[in-house]
């Protein structure tokens, strides 16, 4: 319907989820729950613009997976995050969704679309069955109503009725607040929402995580420079007099490693994450920049199988540090350390590494996703 936008809520930090993963990175096989359900939104056919929102951590990662929806930033709300995206709406009317509400049935889509002439918030709702007790006192059940979405809005009102201090829960009580009518339609019992682990029981549509292994590599190199400290995989050097020249502390083997991580992931590459003009990471301990990838990873889904490290040095010698640098990287990685590979090597006087004058690290990555159908809840 040409008339029609909708507008996925995707800005979440799933705390209550109550899980290292974000609800909306949740893998449907290979898919993302927040792409998995914007694809079934767009085979329909109805909406003639999609606009999903993204917190500023997650916005560019999403845009590596599809160009074709609108991502647009979120805010710290929802309400922030769905007038940030209102800001891209053009159409008479908007649907708004929550990407946790992760079965949507197109007969359940036309039933909200067809009646978007009876009022300017068209609301799906459930019928309450048992007894419902406030403030101690018994209420009549029939008086109460689960409020669901989508929630098909005239565009403009919604615009109106947001422009307030006031917070909201869902779009149609921001416009009855405005004054303005509500029409409610007989919700979905299938349309339940993923807030806790255990939702995850009712949603009849998804299906397991592949059990694929991701692989990835990387690669990086970095001369000497005299007069500096040096660490390598994590792992200070001792009784030299020479580190690496880079922005951060230089650490070649992290950096290598961080590479095939995020390759392995499909999410880019170190200089997307940490670029070498921003003074935030000058001089950082490559340690941290790992810590946070691994972090990143576990949000979004992933799980490290095992990391294989090769470094090329003609000096210094590393056959006393390969242990501890295993040991730290493991931790880090949060692996077992029989998992976590370091070899060490040189080109024999081949070459820059050959003649002392860097270092070159070659890594390599396996993940797998995480498996939700496996959590205890």
């Amino acid at each position: 319907m040409a008339d029609t936008t909708l507008i996925l809520l995707a800005a979440g930090s799933s705390s209550r989820f109550e899980h290292n993963v974000k609800k909306q990175w949740l893998r449907i096989g290979h898919t993302p729950l927040w792409q998995f359900v914007a694809q079934n939104f767009a085979k329909t056919g109805f909406f003639s613009k999609i606009i999903i929102t993204a917190s500023a951590t997650d916005i560019e990662f999403m845009k590596l997976y599809s160009s074709e929806f609108l991502f647009v930033e979120g805010g710290a709300t929802r309400q922030l995050s769905l007038k940030n995206a209102l800001n891209f709406v053009e159409s008479e009317y908007v649907l708004v969704s929550d990407i946790a509400r992760a079965c949507i049935e197109t007969n359940f889509l036309q039933t909200i679309l067809s009646h978007k002439e009876k009022a300017p918030s068209i609301v799906p709702y459930l019928n309450v069955t048992d007894t419902i007790v406030y403030q101690n006192q018994t209420i009549n059940r029939d008086d109460v109503k689960r409020v669901q979405t989508p929630q098909l809005s005239h565009t403009q009102t919604l615009k109106e009725a947001l422009q307030t201090s006031q917070e909201f829960t869902d779009e149609s009580s921001a416009i009855v607040a405005l004054g303005k009518e509500r029409y409610f339609v007989l919700g979905d019992e299938a349309a339940h929402k993923i807030t806790y682990v255990h939702d995850l029981n009712k949603i009849p549509c998804l299906t397991p995580p592949s059990n694929d292994t991701l692989s990835g590599n990387g690669f990086d190199v970095h001369p000497f420079e005299p007069n500096k400290p040096m660490y390598l995989g994590g792992v200070h050097i001792e009784d030299i007099e020479y580190g690496f020249a880079a922005h951060s502390d230089g650490d070649v083997a992290i950096h290598a490693l961080i590479d095939a991580l995020l390759g392995a992931a499909g999410f880019g590459d170190i200089g997307m994450l940490f670029p070498d003009n921003d003074n935030t990471y000058k001089n950082i301990d490559s340690k941290k920049l790992l810590s946070d990838v691994v972090t990143k990873l576990h949000n979004y889904g992933f799980e490290i199988i095992n990391v294989d490290v090769t470094i090329a040095a003609q000096k210094p010698r590393l056959a006393n540090y390969k242990l501890k640098m295993r040991t730290t990287l493991a931790e880090i990685l949060e692996i077992d350390q029989a998992r976590c590979n370091i070899k060490a090597t040189t080109t024999e006087k081949l070459g820059f590494v050959g003649r002392s004058e860097g270092v070159a690290v070659w890594a390599n990555a396996n993940l797998k996703y995480f498996d939700w159908t496996k959590v205890e809840n």
